[in-house]
């Protein structure tokens, strides 16, 4: 019997992408992608703040909620402007070959002291 590898990014947007091109009136992703960029990127900003939230008020369960939210909403933010998870993904592998706080600095970011 085969082992069942577990549900990752990839899926998720893979599902994203199917649902946003399936055209159905009942699918929130339809929906969601049918108000426009703007709406995504808000929704993605309300529930990271939420996220936010949940953690500083050390709710593990709400801030497992929330964080699922912002993985969707942000996929679903990346799918309305065109940009695969591949070249997110990509680029975080990219960042990886250096120290985080030396690759911080070489963007000129604060807080990379």
């Amino acid at each position: 019997m085969a082992e069942e590898r577990p549900f990752g990014l990839a899926d998720l947007a893979a599902i994203i992408a199917n649902r946003a091109r399936s055209g159905d009136p009942a699918s929130y992703t339809v929906k969601l992608l049918g108000e426009g960029v703007s709406r995504c990127a808000r929704k993605f900003g309300e529930e990271a703040v939420e996220a936010a939230l949940a953690a500083v008020t050390e709710d593990d369960k709400a801030l497992t909620g929330e964080a699922a939210d912002v993985l969707y909403h942000l996929l679903v933010l990346l799918e309305a402007r065109g940009v695969p998870l591949g070249d997110v993904m990509a680029e975080l592998q990219r960042r990886t070959v250096q120290g985080g706080l030396a690759e911080k600095a070489s963007r000129g970011e604060k807080g990379a002291e």
